[in-house]
């Protein structure tokens, strides 16, 4: 689910970002990209997570085997 509504924000974030371009508008530009880098940050958390928890997996599965 996480990864969907990361997805989504740097999707909005891209759009933000494109209409402050046409627009000249720079807090909207500022505001999609801050969008996207906090999407970027969210994805790095969870990619850490995801590693981990597989990193745990393996090793209660080689302390099963030992037992």
């Amino acid at each position: 689910m996480g990864d969907l509504s990361n997805k989504a924000q740097e999707l909005a974030g891209k759009a933000k970002e494109k209409a402050g371009d046409l627009t000249g508008d720079q807090q909207l530009k500022g505001e999609g990209q801050a969008d996207q880098a906090e999407s970027k940050v969210k994805q790095a958390a969870e990619d850490v997570k995801d590693a981990a928890r597989g990193a745990a997996d393996r090793v209660k599965g080689a302390l099963k085997r030992n037992d």
